[in-house]
């Protein structure tokens, strides 16, 4: 399984549109747009999860493509833990501090 990080999407694609233009390349097994937690509204990205050589197709065959009227970009979703920055004391962690 491979999940697909698809960018600059309209803020209006819901997740049905985006499976739909996925599933021509094969089987879609989940699909996410991803909302701002105080507002509720699309970032304008999401991820898309396909079987291997399905997701390669995929990838390979929008990337770059008009959708709504803006280029996707589409690629295979890198791990997030990955990119974060690391202190001394491990992953940063800005949401759980504590005022003294």
């Amino acid at each position: 399984m491979v999940t697909i990080y698809v960018g600059n999407l309209q803020f209006q694609t819901s997740e049905e549109d985006l499976s739909s233009l996925f599933s021509q390349y094969g089987s879609v097994h989940n699909v996410k747009i991803i909302k701002d937690r105080e507002t509720n509204r699309p970032r304008g990205f999401g991820f898309v999860d396909m079987e291997d050589a399905e997701a390669q197709s995929a990838i390979e065959a929008l990337n770059g493509v008009e959708f709504g009227g803006r280029s996707l970009k589409v690629n295979e979703a890198k791990d997030r833990r990955s990119d974060r920055p690391m202190n001394s004391n491990g992953p940063r962690r800005f949401n759980n501090r504590r005022s003294f």
